[in-house]
């Protein structure tokens, strides 16, 4: 059997080891099993670490993803409300041009359900985010026509507005109030004096005594004495079938027959005639037909 020396001389000794061809061969193997285990080790620790700052990273990314997405949903939520008001005084000023409300089926076709192509959505995303993505992707595009919608709408209303001008003018479309709270709307309510239930022509809005109560519309004074439960009234007949009404006043300040402007003061605020607490009565008609006053607030008096 062959041997192998090592030899290893100094000044003193000399020391010398013999191996076997078998001693070398399981040495080196052990050589090799020991390098193996510990590029293993390293390898499957360094893929941990590798893992884990990518897992971070991800965290990190996904955490700015989720945050953007709220924020954007949350602007869209505000500008959904904005819309919302936006479609509310659509159909009000629709009503002072005279011209028929957006059918609420056609504005639901208009706004209704979209579907989204998944293939359009990244694929090294959590499910999580691209569903979240899918929901503000329909968001959007149901913003987006809620304002085409609005836009072709305001479109034909100013093409109606240009077009009737002289007859808009006529329509009561001053607040005759600055502020105040609005009390019993128009429509059916428990009368606050018998508590027998009736049908309340018009807006009641409370205000302190002496409020300054303007023309929403310019127009001839038909009526400004007192009377019974209207108390202090005011009637002024604007032309086109349109006329407004102002009760319980504390102070008139027309006569009849006189010709008032739109935002003129005609009256202050009270508590007279058939009243429980200070605050303005106030009716809007057309043609003797009672409308809800809430749908001709369009300005306020600066």
């Amino acid at each position: 059997m062959e041997r192998y020396i090592v030899q290893k001389e100094s000044k003193h000794n000399v020391h010398q080891w013999r191996f076997s061809q078998v001693q070398i061969i399981a040495l080196a193997g052990s050589i090799i099993v020991l390098l193996g285990a510990t590029t293993f080790l390293l390898s499957d620790f360094l893929s941990r670490y590798l893992y884990e700052q990518r897992l971070d990273e991800f965290r990190l990314n996904y955490e700015k993803v989720a945050n953007n997405m709220n924020e954007l949903n949350e602007r869209l939520s505000i500008m959904d409300g904005k819309i919302n008001i936006i479609e509310d005084k659509d159909r009000a000023i629709r009503s002072y041009a005279g011209m028929p409300t957006v059918d609420r089926n056609i504005m639901e076709v208009g706004i209704g359900g979209y579907a989204t192509n998944p293939g359009n959505q990244p694929d090294n995303l959590a499910p999580a985010v691209n569903e979240e993505l899918a929901a503000l992707e329909m968001n959007i595009d149901k913003l987006s026509r809620q304002i085409n919608l609005e836009m072709d709408s305001y479109s034909s209303i100013y093409k109606e507005v240009k077009e009737n001008i002289e007859r808009i003018s006529k329509i009561p479309s001053i607040r005759p109030v600055p502020g105040g709270y609005l009390n019993s709307s128009f429509g059916y309510r428990i009368d606050p004096i018998d508590n027998v239930t009736r049908f309340h022509h018009g807006q009641d809005i409370t205000v302190k005594t002496g409020t300054p109560i303007y023309a929403p519309a310019s127009g001839v004074v038909k009526r400004a004495y007192y009377a019974g439960g209207f108390g202090n009234h005011i009637k002024l007949d604007h032309g086109n079938g349109y006329t407004t009404l102002f009760a319980h006043l504390s102070k008139i300040k027309v006569k009849h027959g006189q010709r008032v402007e739109r935002g003129e003061i005609i009256g202050l605020t009270g508590n007279t005639g058939r009243s429980t607490a200070p605050h303005l009565h106030y009716e809007i008609h057309h043609y003797g037909e009672p409308k809800n006053p809430l749908d001709y607030f369009f300005h306020v008096v600066d």
